[in-house]
This record gives structure tokens, C-alpha cells and sequence, in this order.
């Protein structure tokens, strides 16, 4: 027997002294005599599933089979199959006798049965994601008889578990076995801990041990047979009971019937392989799950699909399981734009899946990948995110802003697409709020000068109307020094009537930051002369300022007399 550790610390939120992970509380199923406990490691905090089996003796049965569901488990690889972490067993006294417990720490996950309550899916939602579970579960089963040659023995719904993701994974090695056909040099018994499998889930030959029958058989014959009792569970809401309740087939999808029969053969040569099971059976073929099997194989896509699948996903998205799409859709569309794999129209996609969440989710899932995507260099997706600021930017923090932000965005200003350029200035209305002074003054008003003699009249005309509104969060000294120069000097001399329009309103909206001498020698003189533009809109703009003006020097002389 080995001893890895010698201790076990009591309390149910300690867990084992020198485990790397802290147990927590137990979920109220598990596979076999497993026990399943939520946990988390020491290092980080991060979530995993401890799994925990304990014996009196070293030569107890279970615990060989729960060695053998550790060693498979671990050696066994797939995205399908749950992740392995760690494992070690150690030995106790109990009352003086020897007490052995395996350990087994994987990924979080929660039983099936305990999700599928949690989510309470109905009607036509419930029916896709069975459908898209069912479709993982049966890859896993396919890769292990197809390519690997090996049975698990226990397709059931105790050894499916599902990810915070919503992904269903494979477990319950225990009975795991190499699938012997009809050598006569295989090395030990096959399926050598199939007693472990309770009654109502053996198919005939397993049940009477017909050991010849089982060689002789394709080596998916009775996994086949686990994965209808598994369809079975799923479907009528109730654990097994007995073999003859297979035949209650009232609850089975009318599209998934005949496959449902054909894996439930009384012959095993005539059940139907779980690799034909996903390529051919019209059950699978749904909305959820071609749209997370596209997101999965996104990058063997060309790019004319990859741009008509996005457009879609946003109206397409509305159809599928809310919880489904936050939970599993929306991360996989975050780290397909995250690595490139994504066209720019996923992002509409992305923000409108994100409004679905609450703000402290949002700030979790979907702002750290914007940010990341402001340093891509794709131009289509540097304008999908100016044209959807509005929507995310006031999430972003200042510190992301003035650091993450702003440097990539900046580029923008002097790009040499006049839309381009016009799309970075009105993101400032967003982001220059956030900005340090040291940015604002020694990056940001640099720009903003440039973009005020800007070729295009329409750019110069709502750089002043920017610098208008951002006049609050200069500071004194700033302010001073630049906005009457930007409004007099530039926009009130502009050949653009627009132009000189705004700089009027930009010094109506700030004339609460000018003193008095200011008003008198280098306001209204430049205002008044504006009273006889050619463009009426500027006259009467030109009217009101010199009003609102006045009034200010009127208020100057009362207070001083």
C-alpha cells in the first residue's frame, strides 16, 4: 500500500491535510460508491470536483477499480472526456483498522441529473440541449470503442457530468477495459470489473457473461447499449430501474426513435455505432448544435462563410437557450475573435450577447476581450469597435482607458480614412472622460489641434463640438491655454458654416471657465463680427452668444459697483 499521506483533517470545508485543494460541500449523487465534492485549489482559488472512494482494506474490490478509473482516466484524452488534475490516496485508522481513500481531482463539474434540474429547460430549448449533450457524450463513446479499441462498460447518466460551460463530459473509468475481440493473447480479463455495473444497465450477453458473445461482438456493442439507457434517463427524468423500462419509449424524441431502437438491439452485432449515431441521425441536426459545431471548426472555415455565419448569430442567437448561449456560445465567440479566427461582424454578436448579462458579468466576460481586441490590427474590427463604444464604453475602467485603450485608439486620428478618423474623434465623447490630465494635455489636444484644420469640413466642425464637451475634465491651466484659441482663432474663422456655428456653441457651452477680461477683449469682438455672416443659421447663433455674453459683463458690472 502506498502512503502519499498520513493524515486526514476534520471538518467538511478542510478537506485532506496536505492536498493541494480544499473539499467542499458534496453533491447529492455521484457514479457508484464515488463520492463527488466541489473543491478548489490552494494556490489560486480556481474551482475544481474532487472525486473520493474509500475501502477497509487494501484488497478491496472497489478500490482496484477505482485504480484502474484513475489510471484510464488520466492516460485518456479527449474534449469530451473529463479532465483530469491530480490524484493520490492515503491511508487512515479508523478505530484502529486501516481505512484507504483514492482521490481524484478534475475540472468543475456538476452531475447531469443535478444541472439538468438547475436549469429546468422545457419544450423545444430543453430538446436542443439534450440534443447538443448527447452529441458530446456520443463522440466521447465513439472515440474510445473506434479509436482506441476500448469499452467503458457504464454509459449511463451517473458518469456524464457537465462543465460550467454547459459541456456534458464522460467519466467513470472504473470498469474501462481494452476490448479483447477474439485474441487469445490478451493480458487479463476484459471488462474485469463488470460487477460494478448494476443489472438494469447490462445488455444480455453482459448480463449472462457470455464472454464469447462479447469478443465476437464490435467492440462499441455494449457501449451502444449504454448509450440508449443513457437516452432513456435523459429523456423520461427517472434513474433505471429495471432492463424492461427501455421499452417505455413514450418519452424518446420521435426524430431519435429509430437510432434510440437500433442501439437497444437484442443482437449486438446490429447495434448501431455511436460514430454512425452522430454522422447520420436527424436528431442532431439543430440549430444549437450546428452553431457550436461551426464555432468549434471556425478555423476551417473561409472567410465568406465565417462572415455570413456572424451576420446571422445575432437574430440566430435569440432563437437558441438563453443559458446556453452566456454560458457556452458566448466564450467560444470571445476567444474566436480574441485569437483572429473571427470576422469583425461577430463583434455585434458578442456585445449583443453581452447585454444579456448583468454588469458585473459583462465586466467579466466580455470587457477583457474587447480590450484586447483594441490592439488588433485588422481596421474592420478597429471600426466594429468605435461603431459599437456607445454600447461597452462606459464599463471600461479609467485605468484600461488611459493604459489599453486610448494608445491604440489614437492611431485612428491620423489614419488616412476620413472615416476612420471621424469614428476615433467621436469615441473621445466616451473615453475622454477616463483619460489622465497627462494624456488629455499631452497626447489627446495635440490631435484634437491637427483635426481642427482637418481636409474634411465635417471632421474640423465636431472636433470643436468634442472640445465643447470635454471642456469640463481639463483642468484650469489647460483649459485657459487652449479652448478660446481652438474656438476664436480656428472656428469662428473656418470657411465651413458649420464649423463656425459650433464654435459659437462651443463658447456658450464654456463660458462659465472665462474671466471677465477674457469675455470683453477676445470673445464678443470675434462673436459680434459674426452678426452679419452670410449664413443665417451662424447669425442667429451669433445673437445669442453676444446676448448670453453681454449678460455676463453686465453681471461683472453690477457685482463690481
Amino acid at each position: 500500500m502506498f502512503k502519499f499521506l498520513k493524515e486526514v483533517v476534520g471538518g467538511s470545508g478542510t478537506g485532506v491535510k496536505d492536498l493541494p485543494y480544499t473539499i467542499a460541500e458534496s453533491y447529492p449523487s455521484a457514479w457508484g460508491s464515488w463520492t463527488h465534492s466541489r473543491g478548489t485549489s490552494k494556490d489560486d482559488g480556481s474551482p475544481v470536483s474532487v472525486f473520493s472512494l474509500s475501502g477497509s482494506n487494501a484488497q478491496d474490490g472497489h478500490l482496484a477499480a477505482a485504480r484502474n478509473g484513475v489510471k484510464r482516466l488520466r492516460t485518456v484524452r479527449h474534449p469530451n472526456i473529463l479532465s483530469f488534475l491530480h490524484s493520490t490516496e492515503i491511508e487512515t485508522y479508523d478505530a484502529g483498522s486501516p481505512k484507504v481513500t483514492i482521490y481524484i481531482v478534475t475540472e468543475p463539474v456538476m452531475p447531469l441529473s443535478e444541472k439538468i434540474k438547475e436549469l429546468g429547460l422545457e419544450g423545444t430549448q430543453r430538446d436542443e440541449y439534450y440534443a447538443l449533450g448527447l452529441h458530446q457524450i456520443a463522440k466521447a463513446v465513439s472515440f474510445l470503442n473506434n479509436d482506441c479499441k476500448l469499452v467503458h462498460g457504464n454509459v449511463c447518466m451517473a458518469s456524464v457530468v457537465v462543465t460550467p460551460t454547459l459541456d456534458w463530459k464522460l467519466h467513470a473509468f472504473d470498469v474501462l477495459s481494452e476490448f479483447d475481440g477474439s485474441s487469445e493473447m490478451s493480458s487479463g480479463q476484459m471488462l474485469q470489473y463488470a460487477w460494478l455495473v448494476g443489472s438494469q444497465y447490462k445488455p444480455m450477453e453482459l448480463a449472462k457473461s457470455d464472454w464469447d458473445a462479447i469478443k465476437k461482438s464490435p467492440p462499441w456493442a455494449i457501449d451502444s447499449w449504454g448509450m440508449g439507457c443513457l437516452i432513456y434517463e435523459v429523456f423520461s427524468g427517472l434513474r433505471l430501474g429495471k432492463t424492461e423500462e427501455l421499452r417505455n419509449i413514450g418519452s424518446i424524441p420521435k426524430s431519435l426513435l429509430p437510432d434510440y431502437q437500433r442501439l437497444l438491439s437484442s443482437m449486438p452485432s446490429r447495434r448501431l455505432n455511436t460514430s454512425k449515431l452522430i454522422e447520420n441521425s436527424e436528431y442532431f441536426q439543430n440549430k444549437l448544435v450546428d452553431t457550436i459545431h461551426f464555432m468549434e471548426i471556425l478555423s476551417l472555415k473561409d472567410s465568406v462563410e465565417r462572415d455570413t455565419f456572424f451576420r446571422k448569430l445575432p437574430n440566430l442567437a435569440e432563437q437558441l437557450p438563453r443559458q446556453i448561449v452566456l454560458k457556452k456560445l458566448l466564450p467560444l465567440l470571445a476567444s474566436a475573435l480574441e485569437f483572429g479566427s473571427a470576422a469583425a461582424s461577430a463583434l455585434t454578436a458578442l456585445l449583443k450577447m453581452g447585454s444579456w448579462l448583468s454588469a458585473e458579468e459583462f465586466n467579466v466576460k466580455v470587457l477583457p476581450t474587447i480590450v484586447k481586441l483594441f490592439a488588433s490590427n485588422d481596421r474592420a474590427i478597429r471600426v466594429a469597435l468605435l461603431q459599437h463604444i456607445d454600447q461597452y464604453g462606459e464599463s471600461l475602467s479609467a485605468q484600461a482607458v488611459d493604459e489599453q485603450v486610448y494608445p491604440h485608439v489614437a492611431t485612428g486620428f491620423s489614419d488616412t480614412s476620413a472615416f476612420l478618423r471621424e469614428l476615433t474623434l467621436k469615441s473621445m465623447l466616451i473615453l475622454a472622460p477616463k483619460l489622465s490630465q497627462r494624456t488629455m494635455s499631452g497626447s489627446l489636444l495635440k490631435y484634437l489641434s491637427k483635426l481642427q484644420v482637418d481636409e474634411e469640413p465635417a471632421i474640423r466642425t465636431n472636433t470643436t463640438i468634442l472640445l465643447g464637451n470635454i471642456g469640463s475634465y481639463l483642468n484650469e491651466g489647460t483649459r485657459k491655454r487652449v479652448l478660446i484659441n481652438a474656438f476664436t482663432v480656428r472656428a469662428l474663422r473656418d470657411t465651413f458654416p458649420p464649423a463656425r456655428g459650433a464654435g459659437i456653441m462651443a463658447l456658450c457651452a464654456t463660458s462659465s471657465y472665462y474671466d471677465i477680461t477674457e469675455v470683453a477683449t477676445r470673445i464678443l469682438p470675434n462673436v459680434v463680427v459674426l452678426t452679419i455672416d452670410p449664413d443665417s443659421d451662424v447669425r442667429t447663433k451669433a445673437f445669442q452668444a453676444v446676448d448670453q455674453f453681454l449678460q455676463i459683463a453686465k453681471q461683472h458690472y453690477e457685482k463690481v459697483s
